[in-house]
């Protein structure tokens, strides 16, 4: 357990909270219809728009899990960063500026799912419940990675037993979402985005004063564990990586293209206009945050050269040992913050996924305004409550559970994106199948271990989609290719 001494770190935890429910109140007064429930209105600005989606993407294994596999396996480490940081700039490059055009043309579509449906004139609701179903599925295992560290936070800082603290790290995050939605989520996501860009500066630069400078810091890390700075070795086992190992890791980067609670942040952006602004926003903001995790990973073998029962406690333990109780209690909110910036998001998506895309499609065509931000609210207690069950395990991996959604998500959705964004040939068959093809093959592939199996499932399943896109389209029906030149034109408009 982290020292407390007079309650200041309880004291600034609780000082968190209320601005936080503050925040959830004012949204919820701004919040007069289900597109503002849901996208804001369309309202948000660049910088907002950027800082939200860097939060809600990172979440709390920036602060955690990424932390804790440099401080195990060292500078190999890196290639996930690469992968993510280069996702994260072709993703606001790709998809971001069509997405905010398209999904606005496509008949003010709110959720991916309908998004889809409408590109694609489909109106068997096929697409868009199979694609809901997917939402759903793979947002309870990321919801509840972001659960567990929240859980492990509470615990490691207040000894707070485990399983109290994820219900109550639960407990904070649903009660501004509920009320406030996308505003609440957004400005929320901007405080908790610009806590956590400070504090993966100031740790490590605070670390590599205290060790002495820059190469006294390295040497000292390397010295507490070999291989610590080579990244093509693991540092936890001394063997050199596989190709499969470094493969997998720069595949992370393949998963942004499917990540509805980040291309929810293109599409509620004010004016399309906006977007190169905020792409080089986000892109630094994303670099310096993979940089600072990594060098406090590292770094913390210096600090702790004999390892942590948990590894993915490194962070916290470093603040610990490295600040006084007060600013202590500050840094540490910022994994609090990184937790919530994520778990509030995804929160959202899975909501409006089932008042929009189930309730409404397929029950309540006719549904009012009030009536869906109302199933919305109902939901995200359903949801919540499943993903706490799944966050109840004490010895939760939370690099797991973000590997499989991440991967689940970027599979089934990523391919299907892009193409109905740049394919005007492509039509809704094929888009159904690059979606369960992509997400199957992530659900089973996930199972198997061994060989090629070790591949992450993010790589064989985002090409099999890509594939079932392709074939799929071309031995159907031609669509109204008509819809997709006037997608094309739209977007040259503004350009």
């Amino acid at each position: 357990m982290i020292d407390t001494s007079h309650g200041v770190v309880i004291g600034t935890f609780m000082a968190y909270f209320a601005i936080m429910l503050i925040v959830g109140v004012v949204a919820y007064r701004r919040s007069n219809n289900f597109s503002d429930y849901v996208l804001g209105g369309r309202t948000l600005g660049p910088f907002a728009t950027a800082l939200s989606s860097g939060a809600s993407e990172m979440s709390g294994w920036l602060l955690i899990a990424m932390p804790g596999a440099a401080f195990l396996t060292g500078m190999s480490s890196f290639w996930i960063a690469a992968g993510l940081l280069a996702g994260t700039l072709l993703n606001w490059l790709i998809v971001a500026r069509r997405l905010r055009v398209y999904s606005f043309i496509a008949n003010n579509a709110l959720t991916i799912p309908e998004y889809l449906a409408e590109r694609f004139q489909d109106r068997t609701l096929v697409l868009r419940l199979i694609s809901a179903i997917f939402i759903i599925i793979f947002y309870l295992f990321y919801t509840s990675s972001g659960l567990v560290a929240g859980g492990k936070l509470l615990n490691t800082v207040f000894g707070m037993d485990y399983s109290l603290a994820v219900l109550a790290g639960a407990l904070a995050v649903i009660s501004y979402t509920f009320f406030g939605g996308y505003l609440a989520v957004s400005w929320t996501d901007v405080i908790q985005g610009m806590m956590m860009f400070l504090t993966l500066v100031i740790v490590p630069v605070v670390a590599i004063y205290e060790l002495g400078g820059v190469g006294e810091a390295f040497s000292a890390a390397e010295g507490a564990k070999a291989g610590v700075l080579n990244g093509l070795r693991d540092a936890s086992t001394g063997e050199w990586l596989t190709w499969t190992a470094v493969v997998s890791s720069l595949a992370w980067g393949l998963g942004y293209f499917g990540q509805p609670h980040s291309l929810a942040r293109f599409a509620g952006i004010n004016d399309a206009r906006n977007i190169p602004m905020a792409r080089w926003i986000a892109v630094i903001w994303t670099a310096v945050g993979l940089v600072g995790a990594l060098l406090i990973g590292i770094l913390g073998n210096a600090y702790f050269p004999d390892g942590l029962g948990d590894h993915e406690r490194i962070f916290m333990f470093m603040i610990d040992i490295m600040f006084n109780p007060l600013v202590a209690g500050v840094l540490l909110t910022t994994v609090l913050a990184a937790v919530m910036s994520t778990a509030d998001s995804q929160l959202l998506i899975c909501s409006s996924t089932i008042a929009d895309d189930i309730y409404k499609a397929v029950f309540r065509q006719s549904a009012s305004q009030k009536e869906l931000v109302m199933v919305g609210r109902v939901a995200v207690l359903g949801v919540s409550s499943v993903a706490v069950m799944l966050a109840l395990n004490p010895d939760s991996n939370v690099l797991g559970l973000v590997s499989y959604a991440w991967a689940g998500f970027g599979a089934a959705f990523g391919p299907a994106l892009i193409a109905s964004l740049f394919w005007p040939r492509m039509n809704q068959w094929g888009a159904l199948a690059g979606v369960v093809m992509g997400g199957l093959t992530v659900i089973i592939w996930g199972q198997l271990s061994g060989g090629i199996y070790d591949l992450y499932e993010i790589v064989p399943a985002f090409l099999f989609s890509a594939l079932a896109i392709v074939f799929v389209t071309l031995v159907t029906p031609r669509p109204n290719e008509d819809v997709g030149r006037q997608f094309q034109s739209m977007l040259e408009e503004i350009q």
